[in-house]
C-alpha cells in the first residue's frame, strides 16, 4: 500500500492507495496546517486512524522547492525532510516532490472525463507541456517531451517578477512594491492575490467599498467572499477583481507556455480555477493567454485544458512512488 499526500499552504491531504493495474484509493484525510507545528504529527494522526495499513512506500507533494529530499515550505513555517520522516515513521522509501511536480505526475493517470478543453488549439501537436495551479500560492511545473512520453519536472515560476501589461498594472506593481518590495506573480494569482486586486481597486478609488462585503469579510475568508460576490455580480468591486484575476491568470499561463515551449498543451489545475470555471469559459482567460504580440499565432495553436479532478496531486504522488 502507498501513502501519498498533497501538502499545500493551507491544507494537507493524505490518502492510502492499493497498487494494481490502477491506483485504488482506500482512505483519505484532510488536515488544517495551522493546527500543527509540522508535517510528521499529521501523518502520525492519519496512520493511527488506519492501524491495519501495511505501507510499502510513501510520497508527498509539497508547496516549495525540494532539494536533496528536503523542503522549506513557502507559505507555512515547516521544514520537511524525507530521511527524517523515514526514521520516524519506519517507512522506506519516502519521496518528497514539489507539489506541482506531483500534480504533473497525476496528469499521467487521469481519464479524459477529468479534463475539459478551454482552448482547442491543434491537439495533435507533440512537445513539452506545462501545468499551473493557483491556490494559497501559485504553483507551476513542466513536462518534458522525450519523444515517447512526458517527464514531469518542478519549477518555481510562480515567483518570477510580475510583468505589467498596461498602465493600470504598472500602478498595481507600484502599490504592491510598497508592501512587499519584490512582486511576483504569486502575489497576484493566488487566493491572497485576489484580495490584493480587490484592495488595490478600493485604495485607488477605482471602485467603492461595500458595507455588506466588508461585513462578510469580517466573518469569512476575504478571497472566498470576493469570489462569491464577484461571480454572482452582487458587488462591482468584487466582480472587477475576479475578471482581472482571470485575465492575469491567462496571461501568466501564456508566459509559461512560451518559456517551456508547451506545444503539447497547457493544463490549469487547482480549486480556484474550477470555482471560476463559468467565468473562465467566457473568454477572458484565453484572450489573455494568446495575446502575446508576434507570438500570438503560436499561442493559438496550443491546447489549454482545465483539470477537474481535485485528486490529481495525491494521485500523482502515489504514481511517482509506484513507478520509482
Amino acid at each position: 500500500m502507498i501513502l501519498a499526500g498533497d501538502i499545500g499552504g493551507t491544507n494537507t491531504r493524505l490518502a492510502l492507495f492499493e497498487e494494481g493495474r490502477a491506483l485504488k484509493k482506500i482512505a483519505e484525510g484532510y488536515f488544517l496546517n495551522n493546527n500543527y507545528l509540522a508535517l510528521l504529527p499529521i501523518i502520525q494522526t492519519f496512520l493511527k486512524q488506519h492501524p491495519k495499513a501495511s505501507i510499502s512506500c510513501a510520497a508527498f507533494g509539497i508547496a516549495g522547492p525540494v532539494r536533496q529530499g528536503r523542503c522549506q515550505a513557502t507559505n507555512i513555517p515547516w521544514v520537511v525532510d524525507s530521511s527524517e520522516l523515514e526514521k520516524a515513521l519506519k517507512i522506506s522509501p519516502i519521496y518528497l516532490l514539489n507539489d506541482l511536480e506531483a500534480y504533473a505526475w497525476g496528469l499521467k493517470v487521469l481519464s479524459p472525463k477529468d479534463l475539459v478543453v478551454l482552448h482547442a488549439g491543434e491537439p495533435k501537436l507533440a512537445g513539452n507541456a506545462a501545468l499551473l495551479a493557483a491556490g494559497t500560492g501559485l504553483g507551476e511545473a513542466g513536462l518534458y517531451w522525450d519523444g515517447r512520453e512526458h517527464r514531469p519536472f518542478a519549477c518555481e515560476g510562480g515567483h518570477t517578477d510580475f510583468g505589467p501589461r498596461d498602465d493600470l498594472e504598472i500602478d498595481l506593481l507600484r502599490y504592491l512594491r510598497k508592501i512587499y518590495g519584490h512582486v511576483s506573480y504569486e502575489r497576484i494569482i493566488s487566493g491572497p492575490g485576489l484580495y490584493h486586486l480587490y484592495q488595490f481597486l478600493l485604495a485607488t478609488g477605482l471602485e467603492k467599498s461595500s458595507t455588506e462585503v466588508q461585513r462578510e469579510m469580517a466573518l469569512k475568508d476575504p478571497p472566498a467572499v470576493i469570489s462569491e460576490w464577484g461571480l454572482k455580480n452582487r458587488d462591482k468591486a468584487c466582480a472587477r477583481a475576479v475578471d482581472w484575476f482571470i485575465s492575469l491568470y491567462g496571461a501568466e499561463a501564456g508566459n509559461l507556455a512560451l518559456k517551456i515551449m508547451a506545444l503539447g498543451g497547457v493544463y490549469i489545475g487547482g480549486k480556484i480555477a474550477t470555482i471560476f470555471y463559468d467565468k473562465i469559459i467566457e473568454g477572458g482567460f484565453v484572450k489573455s493567454f494568446t495575446d502575446k504580440g508576434r507570438f500570438s499565432p503560436l499561442l493559438r495553436t496550443i491546447t489549454v485544458h482545465m483539470v477537474l479532478n481535485q485528486d490529481a496531486p495525491w494521485l500523482g504522488a502515489a504514481e511517482y512512488a509506484r513507478t520509482h
